[in-house]
């Protein structure tokens, strides 16, 4: 079932239409590149092309460059069309090709068992606590058995959950947005879901995965009287180990 998110679609369209690659970073995220350094970096690169892997929410393409590069076979997926559009732009300027689609993440247009990954950097946040499951069901049907899921995700213990007001509560996990003014991500407008390392680690085991790792990263903002907080998490999807480099 496709949810409706039409408000968060139009913030995207008008925040990458407006800005272009400045509405985010052109960088891919640092946790990834762990993740990948640990999975799938030691795979010889003659046989990196039979390695698929998709990016949920995958917006201007800064992640989505980066694994083409190391000569992955490389997917995206995003709301916003304008999103896919810099998104070629932006492989585009690093010679490096992906195939994308403007899509929902919970109903993505792949066939079962189609990808060895499946990554979702700051973009699943955007669903409250049931669409999430969704999103987690559909992430099992897409990897094959031996696929590996990775996260990097807003923490409940971040300021901007815990003094959330005056945004409002939907549900345990998430705020009808970022309204507080002071607050990291002010201005974000969406649903905004939060998680701990426990609660991601139920998620995954309620739909097949064996968690591989769960930690958490934060930082301070205005001179440290601000905390923000992510929960980082990598989860197998039960069945034979695909051959690559496990984590340490």
């Amino acid at each position: 079932m496709t949810v409706d998110r039409s408000g968060l679609k139009t913030f995207y369209d008008v925040a990458y239409a407006h800005d272009g690659f400045g509405a985010q970073r052109r960088y891919p995220n640092e946790e990834l590149c762990r993740f990948m350094g640990r999975n799938f970096f030691g795979v010889e690169p003659a046989n990196r092309g039979d390695v698929r892997m998709l990016e949920v929410g995958c917006g201007s393409g800064a992640n989505l460059w980066m694994m083409a590069r190391e000569g992955f076979d490389v997917h995206g997926v995003d709301l916003s069309p304008e999103a896919i559009t810099l998104a070629r732009q932006m492989l585009a300027l690093y010679g490096t090709t992906a195939t994308l689609a403007e899509a929902d993440m919970t109903d993505c247009p792949y066939p079962a068992e189609h990808f060895d990954a499946i990554v979702d950097i700051f973009s699943s946040n955007c669903l409250d606590e049931q669409a999430y499951e969704q999103f987690v069901a559909e992430t099992a049907r897409l990897l094959r058995p031996g696929g590996r899921f990775f996260t990097y995700t807003p923490s409940k213990a971040s300021d901007a959950f815990i003094n959330h007001k005056p945004a409002k509560l939907i549900d345990a996990s998430t705020i009808d947005g970022i309204a507080r003014a002071d607050a990291p991500f002010s201005g974000n407008s969406y649903a905004f879901r939060f998680t701990t390392p426990d609660e991601f680690a139920g998620a995954m085991e309620r739909h097949g995965f064996q968690v591989a790792y769960s930690e958490t990263v934060g930082r301070t903002y205005r001179g440290g009287a601000e905390y923000f907080e992510f929960v980082v998490g990598s989860a197998v999807k039960s069945g034979r180990m695909k051959p690559v480099v496990m984590e340490s």
